[in-house]
């Protein structure tokens, strides 16, 4: 079982660096901050919802399992 849960957490993490490496840099980086708010008005659409929604499930999905894998060993 332990076996199986450490190659599902390593195809989630391949996973989740593609869909990182897939996604359009904004170029805000901590400009956003000091008054440049056009990150923050920025409506997603189309592949860009689709990559930040499946970065979000993907991080969780991570986390979760590296929770599981260092309580179960």
């Amino acid at each position: 079982m332990g076996t199986f849960l450490m190659i599902v957490q390593f195809l989630i993490c391949i996973a989740l660096i593609v869909a990182v490496t897939l996604q359009e840099s904004k170029g805000e980086g901590l400009g956003s901050i000091g008054g440049g708010s056009r990150m923050f008005f920025n409506q997603r659409k189309g592949k860009e919802e689709i990559l930040a929604t499946a970065t979000t499930y993907l991080a969780v999905g991570f986390m979760i399992l590296s929770v599981v894998l260092s309580v179960w060993f």
